[in-house]
């Protein structure tokens, strides 16, 4: 046991006692984010700000590849821009945060602090696009935003989040519309390449769907307690943006037309989906293609001779592998220092003692399973490679596992109540289209719509809320 002025591993609850309490215990303890004097905003500490970085990294460089640029535009939107499109701001209008003041001056026109930048893009947009030459315009922004949320949890539900919005025009509406896929696929190749998330995609019902959009595009990942986690979004928005802040262009037939319109965006409530996709009772389980930290080095016995020279000797290995690799020399013992990582959800650890030193190996110690391999050295760093990729793919297949065992079809509103009182997870049923059952399967059942998905499925010609005919199945669930 340490010392009491030494760091202590806490404990965190039992998902199975207590989920919600779990997931905050885990934010907290395994030093993801801190809590600060106003209410909904956060810290993000160090690991959970490196987690952050390497989305950011990861997704940067696959937006580049698809031809997008990044632009920065001011964080302050003056009320009569926003109020150009009316559906727009009407979604948003509960949860916008208004400067009123320039120092001690009161402003003559409220500016809303940005909950999101479609009305700043546009005013942009309208000043630079002026022919079919000019398009496609495929811009992408890192920032924060901020929506006065009346409730807040780490990561799910900040009043100021980092994120990306990613906000395109387009010469004609299938090559926007294109984009809005082309994205949304991006998001999900990300979430189960690189995440270890599976995904559900499909459009958005028209009451879920993005304020001013046409058309919303999701990805919807499972969680461990079964609940779903919107992911990403991507959105249609047509031309009426572009109308509403007159942007306009001369086509190839020199006449004057609209530009279609898309955005798209993924946020650090991803970082929660990591947290409750992939955790346990102790702590995190990091996916290693996104880690901050994917090799931990720990020497044991670390105060005879040669021991942590070794240990230093194996991060410089792993690190010219282009693995991010770290060791622990502080003075807490072995087991401790086990606990600790475990904690923070690092995916391998390496021990390395004075007889592995003697044998000319060491051992490696998985996150996800526990299980323990002697490693001889001159194969350290193919064994860690493959090491890595097997706990992805073993994350992977465990979440896909949960997400196919606990996803449901059922033909009536009953027996739909019934599912997600007894089991949680999806419900796929049949569904007329009617605002109004959508509503009913909320009000009764507690769900809500996820998506229609892109792979359909016929369930049954009629629709189990109202009797009436179907012709798309749809996702329902308890979401964060």
């Amino acid at each position: 046991m340490a010392k009491d002025n030494k760091k202590q591993v806490e404990q965190i609850t039992d998902m199975e006692a207590d989920f919600a309490q779990w997931y905050t215990d885990v934010c907290k303890k395994a030093e993801l984010i801190d809590y600060t004097s106003v209410k909904g905003m956060f810290i993000l500490r160090p690991y959970g700000y490196a987690l952050w970085e390497n989305i950011q990294k990861t997704l940067d460089a696959r937006f580049k590849e698809t031809g997008h640029e990044n632009v920065y535009l001011p964080l302050l939107i003056p009320e009569s821009l926003l109020q150009k499109e009316k559906d727009h701001v009407e979604g948003f209008a509960p949860e916008c945060a208004w400067v009123t003041f320039g120092g001690s001056e009161p402003l003559e026109e409220r500016l809303c602090i940005r909950p999101t930048s479609e009305t700043l893009f546009c005013e942009h947009y309208a000043n630079v696009i002026r022919s079919w030459r000019d398009l496609p315009k495929l811009y992408n922004q890192w920032c924060s935003v901020l929506r006065w949320e009346k409730t807040s949890r780490p990561f799910l539900r900040h009043r100021e989040f980092l994120w990306q919005e990613g906000h395109t025009m387009h010469e004609t509406a299938q090559e926007a519309i294109e984009e809005t896929e082309r994205m949304l696929h991006v998001y999900a190749d990300f979430c189960e390449n690189v995440l270890a998330m599976p995904v559900v995609k499909g459009v958005k019902t028209d009451k879920e769907k993005f304020s001013g959009a046409e058309d919303t595009y999701t990805i919807e990942c499972m969680m461990h307690d079964r609940k779903a986690l919107q992911s990403g979004t991507s959105h249609y928005f047509g031309d009426g943006f572009a109308r509403a802040f007159d942007i306009t262009f001369a086509d190839k037939n020199n006449k004057l037309s609209y530009p279609h319109q898309t955005s798209w965006g993924l946020s650090t409530r991803i970082i929660g989906g990591i947290i409750m996709t992939h955790g346990d009772n102790n702590g995190l389980i990091m996916p290693p293609r996104i880690a901050p930290i994917q090799v931990m080095v720990i020497p044991i016995a670390q105060h005879k001779p040669g021991v942590i020279e070794a240990a230093g000797e194996l991060v410089s290995r792993l690190t010219a592998a282009g693995l991010r690799t770290k060791s622990d020399t502080s003075d807490q013992s072995p087991g401790w220092k086990f606990a600790e990582y475990e904690m923070k959800g690092v995916p391998l650890r390496v021990e390395i003692g004075p007889k592995d030193i003697e044998q000319a190996q060491c051992v490696l110690v998985r996150r996800d399973t526990g299980e323990k391999e002697i490693v001889s050295l001159d194969k350290l760093e193919e064994r860690v490679r493959e090491t890595l990729d097997a706990i992805h793919h073993n994350l992977f297949a465990k979440a896909k596992k949960n997400l196919e065992e606990h996803t449901f079809s059922a033909y009536s509103l009953e027996e739909a109540k019934e599912i997600s009182q007894e089991k949680g997870g999806f419900i796929k049923t049949m569904w007329c289209g009617d605002l109004a059952c959508e509503l009913r399967m909320k009000e009764e059942a507690g769900m809500s719509s996820r998506c229609i998905p892109f792979e359909q499925e016929n369930l049954g010609e009629t629709c189990p809320i109202c009797g009436r005919g179907a012709k798309k199945m749809i996702y329902w669930g308890v979401a964060y």
